[in-house]
């Protein structure tokens, strides 16, 4: 924590040489004063997507962190992270609340691609920064369109090129059964895999959908089976990762298993159907995960725990949903650093378009790095198996 604290003591006094008088007259952003920066998010503390409340609250404890250490250039941070429940209807109240009745600067890492899609629009049109959207759809790269909306994960296209590439080397005449979320982020998984199996996309046997308000996946899974799938690429969120997991086992079937990474969560994702039953599964990763004990003696790593152990006492250590909030927060700070004194709407956008940074809980070799011509900051990851105890990351980190 102290090279934390050092390095952050340097940028403040660094950051003092910007306040000159022609940036002073810049006009902020609303939420922002002389002591304060006012910033907001919405979060599924309820709900279908309920097990990444965990992503909300570590941002927020990360928020206290940083206010320890004296704050961004001198000003404090205050996250307003309320609950949506995965509703966009919900989404959209919540943010023109935060808009509208709390002034806040920006939105900050709102979660959900139907949530975030719902209020995209509002946003770009109110020329409010919806910055690293928890989402990997593809349509939060569109600059062009929605220059003032910017996603944070690896793109979902990219991750579903990377298992299709993976289940042709692996089991080359595999016969394929692919289970998506019916929505953008889903039909964006089932996209990319398509486009990675390439002239062999006829080797998928059934592609099925499910809701987020579907109680089970059982009829989905059964029918994958009986197409005589013998690989299965599975794109959903925890929830449904382990119904489907379950049904996977009661049946006895034991496909070539991918998951996608945003069902991955070892304690939401695993951990209810049984780690044991999880054994073999195969999915992508760009954070190191925090149930793999190879990680114990890494430097990220013992900063991230000392961070949990103070601000998130009680949390699940075994939760890559801590490791995820932990990374988005901390790609937020060097974004606020590099506006100085200029805290306009305008420049919080192009600074957040302007990173190349290594997170200390990313693999080595996977950077962020945003342009204003590349809004895609995740463009890598590793492909990783489970073992029964944890997913251990095997191969270089590749990407599209």
């Amino acid at each position: 924590m102290t090279i934390l604290t050092r390095r952050h003591a340097l940028t403040l006094a660094a950051s003092g040489a910007l306040a000159t008088p022609a940036i002073a007259q810049t006009k902020q952003a609303p939420g922002v004063t002389a002591k304060e920066i006012l910033i907001g998010q919405t979060q599924p503390y309820s709900g279908p997507a309920s097990s990444y409340a965990p992503i909300g609250k570590t941002e927020v404890a990360y928020v206290d962190f940083i206010n320890e250490q004296g704050g961004i250039n001198g000003r404090k941070l205050k996250l307003l992270s309320l609950d949506d429940g995965y509703s966009p209807p919900k989404t959209v109240e919540q943010t023109r609340k935060l808009v509208e009745e709390e002034g806040v600067a920006f939105i900050f890492q709102q979660l959900g691609t139907p949530c975030a899609t719902a209020t995209r629009k509002y946003l770009n049109q109110k020329k409010v920064p919806q910055i690293f959207i928890a989402s990997g759809a593809t349509q939060f790269g569109d600059r062009e369109n929605f220059p003032w909306s910017m996603g944070w994960q690896i793109s979902y296209q990219i991750e579903g090129r990377v298992y299709a590439r993976y289940i042709l080397t692996a089991k080359p005449n595999a016969k394929i059964g692919v289970l998506y979320q019916n929505d953008d982020s889903g039909k964006d998984f089932a996209k990319g895999f398509r486009d990675g199996l390439g002239d062999k996309a006829s080797q998928i046997v059934a592609a099925l959908s499910y809701e987020v308000t579907d109680t089970s996946v059982d009829s989905q899974i059964l029918q994958l089976q009986t197409a005589g799938a013998d690989a299965v690429f599975i794109a959903t969120v925890p929830k449904f990762t382990a119904m489907a997991l379950r049904k996977v086992r009661d049946l006895n079937w034991d496909p070539l298993y991918m998951i996608a990474s945003v069902g991955s969560s070892v304690s939401s994702g695993l951990a209810p159907v049984g780690l044991d039953k999880a054994a073999g599964l195969i999915t992508g990763a760009y954070m190191k995960d925090p149930s793999d004990p190879q990680w114990k003696d890494d430097a990220g790593y013992k900063d991230w725990l000392a961070f949990m152990n103070k601000y998130q006492p009680g949390g699940d250590l075994t939760d890559i949903n801590n490791v995820y909030g932990y990374s988005a927060a901390q790609t937020l700070m060097p974004v606020l650093r590099q506006c100085g004194e200029d805290l306009s709407r305008e420049n919080i956008m192009k600074q957040a378009a302007n990173l190349d940074i290594q997170l200390p809980m990313f693999h080595n070799g996977i950077r962020f790095t945003t342009t204003a011509t590349d809004f895609y900051g995740i463009k890598k990851l590793r492909l990783q198996r489970f073992n029964g105890k944890a997913w251990v990351p095997f191969g270089e980190p590749i990407g599209a």
